[in-house]
């Protein structure tokens, strides 16, 4: 078993992977990035896509340490598709129709609707180009987008984000931008139980954080679940753990 510890949505994470994880699909994926590389001579660009509450975040910090505790000629990065969030002004200016009435949009904030999407596909543009992009990021304690960027500059760059492989204009346009996608599937219950806990972790009561993912996470799933272009690689989770999808 290995365990880490990192920083997701403001709080700490205990992220937990089996021996069997590691061995059977953490380590041949990564084997998987280094070949592409060698194989095009140049920056790998890699999707990791999966509904809010799957760990996709979680996994794609794990998969950096475990890429950066083995001996390789190529540097690798995990950026995330937070920073693409509009600013919160924007989403008090604007608003979507639920159930026949106009909400504000920042009510939902988290769908697809309150991203900037083409911002999004001119910075992974970039990194199929330059050697080195400026990368948005998002500030959990703000709740709100920074004024601070990353440096992004690896061999391999793992981007992660719940809508990079949606089958919705404009989104689907991103799978022609990477080179490996990856995917996570989980059955809504479980997912949801998962939310649940988190969003109280964060010190939301449990009826306010059910109500909240009624609202925004678990349509947002169900849209990531129902509407996602095929990945090369499919991981089911089930009960907390990962395996390969059943062809």
């Amino acid at each position: 078993m290995v365990k880490k510890t990192y920083t997701v949505t403001g709080l700490p994470v205990e992220a937990e992977y089996s021996d069997c994880e590691v061995e059977e699909l953490f380590m041949p994926l990564l084997n998987t990035l280094v070949q592409l590389r060698e194989n095009k001579g140049k920056r790998v660009i890699a999707f990791l896509s999966a509904p809010p509450g799957s760990g996709k975040t979680t996994l794609s910090l794990f998969l950096e340490d475990l890429f950066k505790e083995r001996h390789s000629n190529y540097s690798f990065q995990s950026i995330s598709m937070d920073g693409f969030h509009q600013p919160n002004r924007y989403l008090d200016r604007y608003t979507i129709n639920r159930e026949g009435k106009e909400q504000p949009l920042r009510k939902y904030k988290g769908i697809p609707e309150s991203f900037d999407a083409e911002k999004l596909t001119e910075r992974i543009t970039a990194l199929t180009s330059r050697e080195k992009v400026e990368w948005p990021t998002y500030d959990r304690l703000l709740h709100n987008v920074s004024d601070k960027t990353e440096e992004v500059d690896a061999d391999i760059i793992l981007v992660e984000g719940n809508y990079l492989l949606l089958d919705k204009p404009v989104w689907r346009e991103l799978k022609l931008l990477s080179d490996y996608t990856i995917a996570i599937n989980a059955a809504m219950d479980e997912l949801e139980e998962r939310l649940v806990e988190r969003k109280q972790r964060g010190g939301t009561s449990p009826e306010e954080a059910y109500q909240h993912v009624l609202r925004t996470d678990k349509p947002n799933a169900e849209l990531v679940l129902n509407h996602s272009q095929t990945a090369d690689l499919e991981l089911t989770l089930k009960d907390g753990k990962l395996k390969k999808a059943k062809p």
